[in-house]
């Protein structure tokens, strides 16, 4: 037979989709029926690789789409999956990340009228008057399949779209009698469904853009997710070294400028001061960021020209968003830098100027150098984050892929890992914990010879679903290291509290709620689950010797290992 789910199987492999995360139901029989045809009969389609879990399949695609830019499929089961997706599409949404999602509808006959009609009770409870709805304000597109004979082209649009700047989830339903309908094979071309073209800047941006840089003594470039795109980065370098640029970092969820470079100025996040080098820029280009700062913690002087560039320099699905920026360019990020250097080629560059620049930002860059390592040295008989993440470092190399979820040890993570390479760290990009599990499942799959290092805290973890990233990498052999910061409890919200009311009753309290005394057993979990190699450390002597035994555990007994580091209590 050749139904809708074949089309649906047959559009996915031609538009290269690698990987079916599922978690199947009811309404999922004329896909099985198709996966099963497939394999018997040697046809080729993307593999099924089963999740227990709905968001763990989410993040399994949004983690593979984010180091290799290509989407993948994702299966969920009626209105219940969909919403069981959770932070999963909020994530994928925010972060601009391509996802194809699919689920079914309950049966729109109930009395034998088509092959799938209801057979089964839960069919009538799980029939909703506007599922697509429950996804819709994070979906780039999404749309019902109604006939079998236009499935394939529904699925290559959806990628077309998902795919193109500003990337982001797409969400496809049908019902069981469209899915198991049977129609004619269509002949597709997947050529003819490509992304749009990367947008340029217009000619006379490159020019004001460059004369602006020029002109200023304190030029700053703040980035957020630039190194999504690593040609991005490397025009970023060529740029910012040839006039004497710094780069700023905020909130990263990429590696965005190379950290032992001289111009390279740290990254923010929720830090309680203002950002110095952000204070005396007088010219400012934001590339490619949603929070490029904090007003009312850290914000660019009042005198400071301010222009952006960004596939979405508006930011239209954020409700309130803006920044007194004069210059405003819809433009792809490598593709801008490009045109830039280009015009570089030909311009006269003021050397003493960009000089003069270079050894102002090296210097800032040596001062921040000296404090990192200060603050990496062990300190008495608490594991601090900075030493943790050092032993890490010097465990792993500068090649191992590091998937950041530490929260309140954002920074830390980022700035003692300090990767030099693009593609080698990553966060969610999005707002709802516990993506890291998932994420590291499809970026092995991805890329099987890497290295991948889960650095999380306990709230997240908890919020990963353990159990179930844990049998899925035993099941599919994707192993990894993941290291917990483990404070007992949750610590943003006591920071986010603390901030609004510092002397109120909260900062009184001995207990605010947000401990999670007795700890759980979080690598005896991933042990039961997958067999992981677990270990709980909590003295800052044993912390490297750990690190040093979970790795040989990834690499040399290709299992999990899950660490358990203790450091001070929230």
């Amino acid at each position: 037979m050749y139904t809708a789910g074949t089309a649906m199987l047959e559009a996915l492999q031609e538009a290269g989709v690698a990987y079916i995360f599922a978690n199947f139901g009811s309404d999922h029989p004329a896909l099985l029926e198709a996966i099963a045809e497939a394999r018997a009969l040697g046809r080729p389609i993307p593999a099924v690789v089963t999740s227990p879990n709905e968001m763990v399949a989410m993040t399994c695609a949004h983690g593979y789409a984010q180091l290799t830019g290509r989407a993948q499929a994702v299966v969920v089961h009626v209105d219940c999956g969909t919403q069981a997706l959770g932070g999963a599409v909020h994530n994928a949404a925010k972060a601009r990340v391509p996802v194809f999602v699919f689920a079914g509808l309950s049966p729109s006959t109930q009395e034998g009228e088509a092959s799938g009609s209801r057979n089964e009770f839960i069919q009538w409870i799980q029939d909703v008057s506007d599922q697509r709805g429950i996804v819709r304000p994070y979906m780039k597109y999404d749309n019902e399949l109604r006939s079998a004979r236009n499935v394939k082209q529904i699925v290559h649009r959806s990628l077309q779209i998902a795919q193109s700047d500003p990337k982001g989830p797409v969400y496809i339903v049908g019902a069981r009698e469209v899915m198991e309908e049977e129609t004619e094979a269509v002949a597709i071309d997947a050529a003819d469904w490509p992304p749009i073209a990367p947008a340029p800047l217009p000619a006379a941006a490159v020019a004001d853009l460059i004369e602006a840089v020029q002109k200023a003594r304190r030029p700053l470039i703040v980035t957020s997710y630039l190194g999504r795109n690593p040609a991005a980065l490397t025009e970023l370098v060529r740029f910012c070294t040839r006039l004497g640029v710094g780069v700023l970092e905020s909130v990263p969820s990429y590696v965005n400028y190379p950290h032992n470079d001289p111009l390279y100025q740290g990254n923010q996040w929720n830090h309680p001061f203002q950002n110095r080098t952000l204070g005396e820029a007088d010219f400012i280009l934001v590339v490619d960021s949603d929070v490029p700062w904090i007003p009312t913690v850290s914000k660019p002087s009042e005198k400071a020209a301010i222009a952006i560039i960004d596939v979405d320099p508006l930011k239209q699905s954020t409700p309130l968003w803006y920044i007194k920026a004069r210059q405003c360019y819809r433009a792809d990020a490598a593709t801008a830098l490009a045109q830039l250097n280009a015009a570089l080629d030909r311009a006269a560059i003021d050397e003493r100027a960009a000089e003069r620049r270079r050894r102002h930002y090296a210097q800032r860059h040596r001062e921040r150098a000296a404090e990192l390592a200060r603050l990496e040295a062990p300190g008495g008989e608490v594991i601090t984050p900075e030493y943790l993440t050092a032993c890490v470092r010097r465990q792993v190399g500068l090649d191992a892929v590091v998937i950041n979820e530490g929260i309140t040890n954002y920074p830390a993570i980022c700035d003692h890992m300090a990767r030099e390479k693009p593609g080698t760290m990553f966060a969610s990009g999005g707002g709802s914990l516990g993506w890291t599990g998932g994420a590291a499942i499809g970026m092995k799959l991805a890329v099987p010879d890497k290295t991948f290092v889960v650095m999380t805290g306990d709230g997240s973890y908890m919020f990963s679903t353990p159990s179930t990233v844990h049998w899925m990498a035993r099941r599919y052999r994707t192993p990894f290291l993941t290291v917990i910061f483990n404070n007992r409890g949750w610590k943003a919200p006591k920071f986010s509290a603390l901030a609004v009311h510092p002397d109120g009753f909260a900062s009184r309290a001995k207990d605010l709620d947000l401990g999670f005394d007795p700890a759980p057993d979080y690598s005896g979990i991933a042990a039961a689950a997958g067999g992981a190699f677990a270990r709980v450390i909590k003295r800052p002597e044993d912390v490297e010797a750990g690190v040093a035994e979970g790795l040989r555990a990834v690499l040399d007994e290709q299992r999990c290992a899950v660490l358990d580091v203790w450091l001070a209590h929230l």
